[in-house]
């Protein structure tokens, strides 16, 4: 992404304002800059960058007041030109992935390693930690049998990867003799097995669709049956949130509004759920400032996001991702800390997955 190229007194009067709006919250002018940016220039002076700055695009005025506020590009530039410390220092950073590894490590299961990774992150961001969960490994079916039961019910046993039995109920359209679940199944066997388990259900309600009408009553009866009994169960919750309450402590009265749009996106997965998804495959942190992200709800709130990593098929130490982890807050959040913060719990998660 193209920057606006700044000499070095406008990197560091933007650098300064950046930081005190962050920790503030409030319009920065020119003598709070002067008094505490560590600038040997004037006010005066200090009013003419900032006027600079603010026809470069990358600070506004939000009042009729002399202060200003960065805008989205503003905190991108400072993000990806002139944030220096990007990640903490050595002791620091060894004290975050001790006080982490105490919190998520290889005993827990993956659902609770994916739950207190998302507290970890509220903790210690004091904003809203989310986290993906873990995406499931790939399915191939072994052997299915179809059992009739009472009610238009059928159980269906199904042999997956090596020797995993699953047991489950549907609930059929009309009740089904025994010969004919028989018969189902020893088609789904001869035809499908060994594929994986997702290509078959999306096969069979494509066939289903398409050539339904000149299907005799056997092959309806079998793609009936084999659509309902494959599919897999939706047994994740999409993704795990920890600390919204967090939210209200840094939103202002003027951005209650934006904040409950916000939470009533993370009651609606599916949007979100494709928004991390563009972090699944990115090299390391991905920040969306604002608008960046594409997506209403996010506006006036940034998400710092990280790919993390489980047992790989292959096994190989690094593979492919799972799942992504983030932190959602204020568009002045605190990048400097956020980011490592993200960075460094993706890595943690990523170890105690693989049982490291």
């Amino acid at each position: 992404m193209s920057h606006p190229e700044l000499n070095e007194r406008k990197q560091q009067l933007l650098m300064a304002l950046i930081e005190r709006h962050i920790r503030d919250g409030q319009p920065v002018g020119s003598k709070t800059l002067a008094q505490g940016a560590g600038l040997t220039v004037s006010p005066a002076t200090i009013r003419n960058i900032m006027a600079e700055l603010e026809d470069m695009g990358v600070l506004s005025s939000p009042h009729t007041s002399a202060g200003r506020v960065p805008t989205e590009a503003g905190y991108r530039l400072y993000v990806d030109a002139l944030l220096r410390s990007s990640a903490l220092n050595q002791k620091g950073a060894q004290g975050l992935r001790e006080e982490l590894s105490l919190l998520i490590h290889p005993d827990l299961s993956p659902q609770e390693l994916v739950a207190q990774a998302s507290k970890a992150l509220a903790e210690l961001t004091r904003m809203a930690g989310v986290v993906v969960v873990p995406r499931r490994d790939v399915t191939t079916l072994r052997q299915v049998e179809f059992l009739p039961l009472s009610g238009q019910r059928v159980l269906v046993v199904l042999v997956v990867n090596r020797a995993e039995v699953q047991n489950r109920i549907i609930h059929t359209d009309r009740e089904y003799a025994e010969a004919e679940l028989r018969q189902a199944a020893n088609y789904i066997n001869r035809t499908y097995a060994g594929c994986n388990l997702d290509e078959i259900c999306d096969g069979l309600l494509h066939t289903m669709r398409t050539d339904k009408q000149s299907m005799d009553s056997l092959m309806q009866m079998t793609m009936d049956v084999a659509a309902k009994g494959l599919q897999r169960a939706d047994d994740d919750g999409g993704y795990v949130v920890s600390g919204e309450a967090n939210l209200l402590n840094s939103t202002g009265a003027d951005g209650l509004d934006q904040l409950k749009d916000l939470f009533d996106a993370f009651s609606h997965k599916r949007d979100i759920l494709h928004l991390l998804e563009r972090s699944m495959h990115g090299q390391g942190v991905q920040i969306f400032i604002g608008r960046e992200a594409g997506y209403q709800p996010f506006s006036e709130f940034s998400l710092v996001s990280a790919p993390y990593f489980g047992s790989a098929t292959g096994g190989a130490a690094g593979g492919s991702p799972v799942g992504v982890l983030a932190v959602v807050g204020p568009t002045r959040m605190d990048y400097e800390k956020v980011i490592p913060t993200v960075d460094i719990t993706a890595r943690i998660l990523s170890a105690a997955l693989r049982g490291n």
